[in-house]
């Protein structure tokens, strides 16, 4: 791809790096020392055996978390207190991707957070060793097959294309043009009824100042091929509903891309006595999550309409609204269920005249605070405190029809955690199943392989002669 001039990006892009990365289809030297590149002050990051090779790095290193199927080997490591991704790459595409993901971080877009990149690397014979992408765990995070391993509503797979597009068009709004879009290159995260999902792999992107209509379309086809494929491989191994379609899933990746690209984009037209409608506009961009920050209006040629288009739009607007009321940084569609207790909670205690500044505090105080505190020790690793609130209201509402009254709160969640909560736990085996699978699809490290001794002496193989004269 031709390189861009960045002064005409955004701002926020000219200073998201050091880092500039040379084209990943060049060879360039390895640095002749270890050199780390990092966007943390974590001391510990010096301590890591970067002389091994990452698939053989010690298991008291290692977190065992469900891994999504990679090109290249990737492990979670304690670093610290924290947990990092690391994957083992060329330095040139390591380079590469800590580069964009440190943009798209800028630009506040929903992908990985890039902590370093490591290059340098050389292994005690003084053999060079691949780079190392360090990225943080997106914490309550899972890859999609993980997802799949456990009982979840028959709508799952629906459910995530829709946050699925939701991301498209989001990195497409900010120039981003993906390149191999998938669901194994997304982390998905719960958000009340509904997922948001993250960029993991930036790999085959590049941030650009617009994209055009081709290449978004481009995006959007190479995203519903992909997606077909991947859902008729969970079919086959029964981890979707047997009248799953997987072709009608796919198309509606298309659909639903499409119906937001055009409510974010699309130039209303309207007659000078029709400006409320402008108003009804800007609330539907509200209701799927996006606030408007600069209109575009001006007067047809003809004088008679008004054309008007949104100019910025930013995702978040619950979030942001919760944010600035309670403190609390959580997903959209959470934030909109807990400004709604809120609501419910400031009715009930006959306090609508009263600042809601000051009932979110006493709603945080007497409502939000006590119910998370409930979560089990063993589940605070699980579910997200504002996940568990959600899912808890739920669990109370259903149990209130079934018993035909109101039931408490703490009766509620006390139900929720027994016969509910365990969901969340990931079978052992069934997380050993998935890690092994995501292994079996790294194709460029020889230290993948199991290294123990199986009998094979190449001095007795006639063919070992042939090779070796080549």
């Amino acid at each position: 791809m031709e390189s861009l001039e960045l002064p005409q990006m955004d701002p926020r892009v000219l200073k998201a790096t050091s880092v500039k990365a040379d084209d990943p289809a060049t060879q360039s030297p390895e640095p002749s020392a270890l050199k780390i590149t990092a966007a943390s002050s974590n001391p510990k990051m010096f301590t890591l055996p970067w002389e091994k090779p990452l698939a053989t790095w010690p298991e008291d290193l290692l977190v065992n978390l469900p891994r999504g199927i990679s090109r290249h080997v990737v492990r979670f490591v304690h670093v610290g207190d924290e947990v990092y991704a690391m994957k083992e790459i060329t330095r040139n595409v390591a380079e590469r991707e800590y580069e964009l993901l440190r943009r798209l971080q800028k630009l506040e877009l929903p992908t990985v957070q890039p902590i370093a990149v490591v290059t340098g690397r050389h292994n005690e014979e003084g053999e060079p060793l691949e780079a190392i992408l360090v990225t943080k765990h997106l914490k309550f995070s899972l890859p999609y097959r993980a997802l799949f391993a456990r009982n979840l509503r028959p709508d799952t797979a629906e459910r995530l294309i829709d946050a699925l597009a939701v991301l498209m068009v989001r990195l497409h709004l900010a120039g981003f043009y993906w390149g191999d879009v998938s669901l194994s290159n997304v982390l998905f995260l719960r958000d009340a009824d509904a997922f948001s999902a993250f960029l993991v792999d930036a790999e085959t992107g590049d941030l650009q100042i617009n994209l055009t209509e081709g290449q978004r379309e481009y995006d959007v086809d190479l995203a519903r091929t992909n997606i077909i494929g991947e859902l008729m491989d969970l079919a086959s191994g029964a981890l979707l509903p047997s009248n799953t379609d997987e072709i009608e899933i796919g198309n509606r990746l298309v659909e639903r891309y499409h119906s937001l690209w055009s409510a974010l984009t699309d130039t209303d037209k309207f007659s000078p006595d029709e400006m409320w409608k402008i108003e009804k506009r800007v609330n539907k961009l509200n209701d799927l999550g996006f606030d408007v920050d600069e209109l575009e209006m001006k007067t047809a040629e003809d004088g008679k309409r008004v054309l008007v288009r949104p100019r910025v739009v930013d995702a978040g607007y619950a979030n942001r609204k919760l944010l600035r009321l309670t403190g609390l940084d959580v997903q959209e569609n959470q934030a909109r269920r807990l400004l709604n207790d809120l609501d419910a909670y400031r009715t009930s205690t006959w306090r609508d005249g009263e600042d809601l500044e000051i009932v979110a505090t006493d709603w945080m105080r007497e409502v939000f605070e006590p119910t998370v505190r409930m979560i089990p020790r063993e589940y605070r690793s699980q579910i997200e405190p504002a996940q568990f609130f959600h899912e808890v209201l739920d669990h109370r509402w259903f149990l209130a029809e079934k018993a035909g009254h109101d039931v408490p709160m703490a009766e509620a969640v006390k139900s929720y955690v027994e016969n509910v909560l365990p969901q969340y736990k990931l079978d052992q085996r069934d997380l050993d199943a998935l890690n092994a699978e995501a292994d079996s699809g790294v194709i460029d490290d020889e230290y993948t392989y199991n290294d123990t001794d199986d009998g094979y002496n190449p001095d007795d193989d006639p063919d070992a002669a042939v090779w070796a004269s080549r």
